[in-house]
């Protein structure tokens, strides 16, 4: 009998536990304070609701009806040709997993830090900090431990395994993130943090490298176009609100972002001057958690008890969002014939393995950091064109072929929005068909920043060099060869995957129309 989550409750928690991650405690509090406080909430607020939200119901839409992972959802819903989608949506999201696991290593080990009273008065945080990282086989050991207590979990499935946990998880998070708040709003001088975090910088909306920003904060903090919503969706009820659901995940990853930034700005500004703030947030995500925030931790009233608190939220967001990533592989795994338990060992064997250069070398994890977080950007519009393509083959089915192609892309999507609308309570409304269609645009403009980024400001004298740690050939190099190899293996991908519910239990028709023989998804 196929796993469902419990309650309405228990899908939204691990939903909201993949969105919020590493990310909303140590890269929102820096690039909101970079990018004009106020002015940068409205952009991201506006980010979630034209670029998150629609792509967040498109994976929903793919993986409830398909009950597959992202290759079978792309099979399934723009044929057998283009699993290809489904397999490059899924490794870019296991390309981050490989280093990700090493993040949430680095997080469980300030943790045991925090407890032990090494990070304490006195210590100097950055000659802590370079040699952890300077330690292979600490930074290997605890890699191994943050993906192994992941792979326990997803071991376990849905309901005795992450259901279970993240219920519990996610808000016990959002406690610790609230007293983190809380006592940094009762330091003195807090208000000059409040006001650097919230107060409009108004002639910053007219920079649109303000709006860049926020896209890509957004981009990739609610996990829109990863394919772990769509993995997670795969266990959703018959009916459940589809836009309302989208919405309170990035409402939450949203107050999770603000809580943590508040905690993080108003401590940092309440003990040490502007100019220590600047240059806090100028050291990148690492510099800022683990050697600026843990030097004011220890020095602040009850830094003993607060320090434990902030790496432990840093390392529970960190967790819940590894977790689905796992469980995305694991899917995928899954729908080509093995049992979760061989699957769930395959991926942490997998993990392990490829995270080890991550966790040697922090000039390696950079590059794949930037290859593969500016690479998911891809999955956002892989998902719009999956919407586009499954909604015009629904017009053409129902006697539309004469219709223009705009016209039956829209009519496409727009059935689409009917079909979801029958499951919902609140109605999603006309936007979503157009924010799909505007979707490929807001995606070549703000892939095209990047472009440029990498090439006139990341390394300018050296944008043609693969070897170059935020170059842009580094980052087409390793997006083509995947592409290559994953377009090659396109028919094995669409023969292994099983059947789903819209293909009757069967592989979908061959290109002549003829089904496909072989075993079926277990």
């Amino acid at each position: 009998m196929r796993e469902v989550f419990g309650s309405r409750f228990a899908f939204v928690a691990a939903a909201i536990g993949m969105a919020v991650g590493t990310g909303n405690i140590w890269r929102f509090p820096r690039v909101a304070a970079e990018w004009g406080g106020g002015s940068f909430l409205i952009a991201l607020v506006l980010a979630n609701l034209v670029w998150a939200i629609p792509i967040l119901m498109a994976e929903s839409f793919m993986g409830s009806r398909s009950r597959l992972g992202t290759i079978g959802a792309f099979r399934e819903f723009m044929g057998r040709r283009f699993a290809w989608m489904g397999a490059y949506m899924g490794f870019v999201t296991i390309g981050i997993l490989f280093y990700y696991s090493v993040v949430c290593g680095w997080a469980i080990r300030y943790f045991v830090y925090s407890l032990s009273g090494t990070i304490s008065p006195g210590v100097d945080t950055r000659a802590l900090w370079e040699s952890f990282t300077g330690n292979p086989a600490q930074t290997i050991l605890f890699h191994l431990i943050a993906i192994t207590l992941v792979g326990a979990i997803v071991y376990r499935g849905l309901k005795g395994g992450f259901e279970s946990i993240l219920s519990v998880v996610i808000p016990a998070l959002f406690v610790i993130l609230a007293i983190l708040m809380i006592r940094a709003l009762t330091l003195p001088g807090a208000a000059e943090g409040l006001r650097y975090l919230f107060v409009p910088e108004w002639e910053r909306l007219g920079n649109s490298q303000v709006w860049l920003q926020a896209f890509s904060q957004m981009a990739f903090s609610t996990g829109a176009g990863w394919g772990l919503y769509l993995t997670y969706a795969v266990y959703m009820r018959e009916r459940e609100d589809v836009g309302l659901n989208a919405a309170v995940l990035c409402a939450g990853n949203l107050l999770a972002s603000l809580m943590a930034g508040t905690a993080v700005i108003c401590t940092i500004f309440a003990l040490r001057a502007r100019g220590f703030a600047e240059e806090a947030f100028g050291a990148g995500n690492e510099g800022l958690a683990f050697i600026y925030f843990s030097r004011l931790l220890v020095e602040m009233p009850g830094g003993i008890v607060f320090a434990p608190l902030f790496y432990l939220a840093l390392a529970l967001a960190g967790l819940s969002s590894l977790i689905a990533m796992v469980e995305l592989a694991t899917r995928n795994v899954m729908d080509m014939g093995l049992d979760r338990h061989r699957a769930v060992g395959i991926v942490v064997a997998v993990a392990f393995v490829a995270g080890i250069p991550s966790a040697y070398s922090l000039t390696f994890l950079s590059n794949q950091d930037f290859v593969w977080g500016v690479g998911l950007l891809i999955g956002g519009l892989l998902a719009a064109l999956a919407m586009m393509k499954y909604g015009v083959d629904r017009v053409r089915s129902e006697g539309g072929a004469g219709s223009s192609r705009f016209s039956a892309l829209y009519r496409g999507l727009d059935l689409i929005r009917a079909e979801l609308d029958a499951t919902s309570d609140f109605r999603i409304g006309r936007w979503w068909p157009v924010c799909i269609l505007l979707f490929p645009a807001m995606f070549a403009v703000l892939l095209g920043w990047w472009i440029y980024q990498a090439i006139f400001v990341f390394a300018p004298d050296t944008w043609w060099n693969p070897f170059e740690t935020f170059s842009l050939a580094t980052m087409l190099l390793q997006w083509v060869v995947l592409f290559v190899v994953l377009y090659a293996l396109n028919d094995f991908f669409a023969d292994r995957i099983g059947g789903g519910p819209m293909s009757g239990g069967r592989r979908p028709a061959t290109d002549a129309g003829e089904p496909e023989s072989g075993p079926q998804r277990a």
